[in-house]
């Protein structure tokens, strides 16, 4: 079972993460779920009627538009980093918490490193599924890698000059 970080803490995951090719076929009434987002568009009025949690996943190359007027249907939007040097998922988290109100689990997955997670926090992200040869312990300590910030994000809205 891949553990996780999850509101500062080491976690195990309880969400099933469903590939891209997933069918609709196999996905049972009770089980959480993190859809694609191609499956979100294709059948969500059958996902809302589950029983069980749903999330959606976006790709890099997928837009938090897409989703922006369904959030309050998710309990979880996981952002998928393909590799490590695509930051795309940044923008998409900005605009999922601070445009879209999105108040749920904001997951990063996919090529999740130590030195990502204190920036992906400030975007807006509170749950880290790091990559499997990385030691989520080892990660956590990364989140007080820095004790003060200067710019304003979506963990604090207000730059440092104004919060003196």
């Amino acid at each position: 079972m891949q553990r996780i970080i999850k509101n500062n803490e080491v976690v195990d995951e309880t969400w099933h993460l469903l590939p891209k090719d997933f069918s609709i076929d196999e996905i049972t009434n009770c089980d959480d779920y993190i859809v694609p987002l191609a499956l979100w568009r294709e059948h969500s009025r059958m996902l809302k009627a589950r029983d069980g949690g749903l999330g959606v996943w976006l790709d890099a190359d997928e837009e938090a538009e897409e989703i922006g007027e369904d959030v309050a249907n998710f309990k979880v939007i996981a952002l998928n980093f393909p590799a490590f040097t695509d930051g795309r998922n940044y923008s998409n988290a900005r605009l999922l918490r601070d445009r879209y109100g999105f108040k749920g689990e904001l997951r990063a997955i996919g090529d999740v490193l130590r030195d990502q997670l204190f920036y992906l926090r400030r975007c807006g992200f509170d749950a880290f599924a790091l990559r499997a040869d990385k030691d989520p312990y080892e990660a956590l300590e990364s989140l007080k890698d820095f004790s003060v910030t200067y710019q304003a994000a979506t963990d604090e809205p207000l730059p440092l000059f104004r919060r003196r």
